[in-house]
């Protein structure tokens, strides 16, 4: 018995037809004839009854169906499995991120099975990386809350609530907490828009009836930590990004809690793409663990 002959009937019979196996296997309908036909012989066996240019399968093809399904499903595992290992060795994963120090242990347990897969890390807030992600741009997505999306795998990273944030010279740094009414006579500094951050708190003061006025936007954490520390104004962290900035001081805001839920995500028609799959298996496998806090967001 020859694969090839195997092969031949398989596609035969789950196609119903010889010139339909012929086009998927690349190959002539002669050739797939004769490796049919040498099969019925050498095994003195009937497995298709052609009546009227149609193919049936025989009692016994039926039966030999049924080995080849199993036979070719393996088969197919099996390759998935050798090119999963190819891709796994040399693929590449793209993350965009809010904040990355929240994925930082997923990424770290990642790195340590899968040394070979290039990973490429940026940052955005979370509309841009929403953006991305819908594009294409980016495999994974780590973002402040889940967006209005659908069909996507979400993992709920942690939860933390919101913080302002002033220089250790401020006049508020040793208030001990602030209410967002406290802040009226301050300049304050935002992110730019899109900021989960800076929505939750302009929705939060909105709900109390209390206008902020933003004197300062601040495009990307970098520029937003430097300006709170030259003491230019009160800015709004997640308290599981606030740092150990000798520079900076953390104050709670007092009345109801702003909190943030930090969540990774992945378009589902994409989610078996084999490092996003790889990925997500790995932060699936490790339980959240506390995060070193620094500055990333606000």
């Amino acid at each position: 018995m020859r694969y090839v002959q195997l092969r031949a009937f398989h596609y035969v019979a789950i196609y119903g037809g010889f010139s339909r196996a012929a086009n998927e296997l690349l190959l002539t309908q002669p050739a797939i004839s004769d490796q049919v036909r040498k099969l019925e012989e050498e095994y003195d066996i009937l497995l298709f009854s052609r009546q009227r240019k149609q193919v049936v399968l025989t009692p016994a093809g039926e039966q030999l169906l049924a080995i080849t399904r199993r036979m070719f499903e393996t088969e197919t595992q099996a390759l998935e499995l050798l090119s999963e290992s190819r891709a796994l060795r040399s693929g590449r994963l793209s993350i965009m991120a809010d904040a990355v120090h929240h994925v930082l242990h997923i990424l770290t347990a990642f790195r340590l099975q899968y040394p070979g897969v290039k990973v490429v890390v940026r940052s955005g807030n979370t509309e841009t990386v929403t953006k991305a992600l819908m594009s294409y741009e980016a495999d994974i997505g780590v973002i402040g809350d889940m967006p209005p999306m659908r069909d996507t795998e979400v993992i709920h990273l942690n939860s933390s609530p919101i913080v302002a944030c002033v220089a250790v010279g401020h006049p508020l740094a040793a208030a001990g907490s602030v209410s967002l009414a406290d802040l009226h006579p301050y300049p304050l500094v935002a992110r730019e828009q899109g900021s989960k951050t800076r929505k939750k708190v302009e929705d939060a003061a909105h709900a109390r009836g209390i206008t902020l006025s933003f004197a300062i936007e601040a495009e990307g954490r970098e520029a937003m930590r430097e300006i709170l520390a030259m003491g230019l104004g009160v800015g709004f962290v997640s308290e599981a990004e606030f740092g150990h900035d000798p520079r900076l001081v953390r104050l709670p805001i007092d009345g109801t809690p702003m909190a943030m839920d930090e969540v990774m995500i992945c378009l589902k028609e994409r989610a078996e793409a084999k490092t996003i799959r790889a990925f997500l298996k790995t932060a699936r496998g490790l339980e959240t663990a506390p995060a070193h806090r620094v500055i990333i967001d606000a």
